[in-house]
């Protein structure tokens, strides 16, 4: 997890900081959890995805 902030700090921050760049940052994220996520972490990542304005959240069960 601490690896997203070592990018920005070491990848993003030189490429931001060249005059006329244009610089997207896109992330996914997975996670494989065997036994399902509690309601209550479904939630709160819904929520925080929301909140941090993500483009597309959701859960998926197989």
């Amino acid at each position: 997890m601490h690896d997203a902030s070592r990018i920005a700090d070491e990848v993003i921050t030189h490429l931001v900081g060249l005059v006329g760049a244009s610089v997207t940052v896109t992330l996914e994220i997975e996670a494989d959890i065997p036994d399902g996520a509690p309601d209550t972490v479904v939630r709160t990542v819904t929520e925080n995805s929301r909140t941090l304005k993500f483009d597309q959240a959701g859960f998926e069960r197989e």
